[in-house]
């Protein structure tokens, strides 16, 4: 008899349907064939399936089993496909109606005991059975919440493998209820901005930065405070919309990262050790996994230690600064995964750390030439603002702390509503294209011999001359203003310096 049952493969971050199709035919010895491009944890479901259905008071049928996995060119990975093969088996074998398996799809781990455990992509796994106008979708217990973020389809929680039995009847198990969350998201948690004492011009670039989306270098000598500014980002950074919300918890769902449903996640903020490797950080693998670039999305990804780094890994960044996507090629297929983030670096002068200027560096110039090469020049155009600090004096760190990230944040807020009815919503200035650019820049006179004087005194090229357009426009809104002035565009070439020069 052959049956069949409707799941889902996770492929990066998305879901593509898969069709589980299962025959027990008589005569020949027992056996159970799996097909399909599996591999090893979808093989061994063959035996967590047959330990499953004989703890679970199910007959496991001793005649040739074949499951097909279809379509067959796709490569199927993961313990998430327990479940299905077991209710395709259980209805070609008489034990399941049929019919029932042809309303609902299925996603989940099966245990030896029968209990079905969770698996990443459930959140991806229900928009796709919306997609496909599947009426429900069983899940473990563990990742209803999850399923039910997508809206529709009907969400059936399933504890164990016995409650096939219930699906389609008046005892299935409720759908749980879609989390409420508010209209304007969670507000930013962690360390407050007023931590950071002095370096008054250091938070005005974290401002400026926040505001419209930048990447930032920051360098100078230890215990300048960079890496202390650069983790009280998020806090002055708008809270994610719903839609940016379920984005990122689309990709920490895929990435088997469980945060909590019930609440609006806060933006990302990834920290890579610089032993990171390039697939590591903009994703990779066999199968393509995603990297740190993707888990950052919408939010901030700041690499401390900026020359530590290895050089292939810093300009595998290319592309991810300059789209916002990353695409991962392989020779059996291609994905593409979102990185919409603000990339905020930091850095020491010199491998010593003090810099030349301080007079105390004992490095050695071909030393210090090795250690800022590892920022290329193509890279380095494409981070929007780069400054120096130095370390703060005893009597700064004595005086009180300056603005709160609260009283920050609602400049930045400001700031980013300029923005979207500008450019439309969720986007900001760094998003720009040319001609959203070209629109947005209205430039006084003065502006524009200003910016004329600052591309032939700095040598910039024409994505630096369009990043300082950019960062200027971000300086005008921060001020209310509909015009750039010649002040916002001084005040965007200021920004603009090559910190590992």
């Amino acid at each position: 008899m052959l049956a069949s049952a409707r799941t889902f493969a996770l492929v990066g971050i998305e879901a593509r349907e898969v069709q589980v199709e299962v025959d027990v035919a008589g005569g020949g010895l027992p056996s159970f064939s799996l097909v399909g491009l599996p591999d090893a944890a979808v093989r061994e479901s063959r035996e967590r399936v047959r330990a499953a259905l004989v703890n679970s008071g199910f007959e496991f049928p001793m005649q040739r089993i074949t499951a097909n996995l279809a379509p067959a060119d796709l490569p199927k990975v993961g313990p998430g496909f327990d479940l299905a093969i077991a209710a395709a088996l259980l209805a070609a074998s008489g034990q399941l109606p049929p019919e029932r398996l042809q309303e609902v799809a299925l996603a989940g781990e099966l245990a030896l005991d029968g209990s079905v455990r969770p698996v990443p992509g459930i959140l991806a796994m229900a928009e796709a059975a919306r997609r496909v106008e599947a009426p429900a979708i069983a899940v473990p217990a563990h990742n209803a919440v999850e399923a039910a973020l997508a809206g529709e389809p009907r969400v059936v929680p399933l504890d164990r493998l016995r409650e096939l039995r219930l699906l389609g009847t008046e005892d299935e198990p409720a759908t749980p209820p879609r989390p409420a969350w508010s209209a304007n998201g969670a507000l930013p948690v962690g360390p407050d901005l007023a931590d950071l004492r002095g370096q008054p011009y250091l938070r005005y670039a974290l401002e400026v930065a926040a505001a419209g989306g930048h990447s930032l270098l920051i360098v100078g000598p230890p215990g300048a405070g960079k890496s202390l500014a650069a983790r009280r980002l998020p806090s002055i950074m708008p809270p994610l919309r719903r839609s940016e919300a379920m984005e990122v918890l689309r990709i920490a769902s895929a990435c088997g990262r469980v945060p909590r449903w019930d609440v609006p996640p806060a933006r990302p903020f990834r920290a890579p050790h610089h032993t990171i490797s390039t697939a590591g950080l903009v994703g990779g693998g066999s199968p393509p996994r995603a990297g740190e670039v993707t888990l950052s999305h919408r939010g901030v990804l700041f690499l401390d230690e900026l020359a530590e780094f290895s050089r292939e890994a810093l300009e595998a960044l290319r592309q991810p600064l300059e789209e916002g996507r990353v695409a991962i090629v392989r020779a059996r297929h291609a994905i593409d995964l979102p990185c919409r983030f603000m990339l905020v670096a930091a850095s020491n002068p010199c491998p010593c750390g003090r810099g030349e200027e301080s007079g105390e560096c004992e490095c050695q110039p071909a030393s210090v030439r090795r250690y800022r090469a590892k920022l290329s020049g193509a890279l380095a155009d494409r981070i929007d603002i780069a400054i120096s600090v130095e370390r703060p004096s005893a009597e700064v760190m004595g005086t009180a702390p300056a603005s709160d990230s609260a009283t920050v944040r609602r400049r930045v807020i400001a700031a980013r509503e300029r923005q979207e009815r500008r450019l439309g919503s969720g986007r900001c200035n760094a998003e720009m294209n040319l001609v959203e650019l070209r629109r947005a820049a209205e430039m006084t006179p003065e502006a524009k011999a200003t910016l004329a004087a600052g591309h032939a005194q700095l040598g910039l090229s024409g994505r630096g001359h369009d990043r300082v357009l950019r960062l200027s426009r971000t300086i005008a809104d921060l001020d209310g203003c509909g015009q750039v002035s010649g002040d916002h565009v001084a005040r965007a070439l200021t920004l603009r310096r090559r910190g590992l020069e």
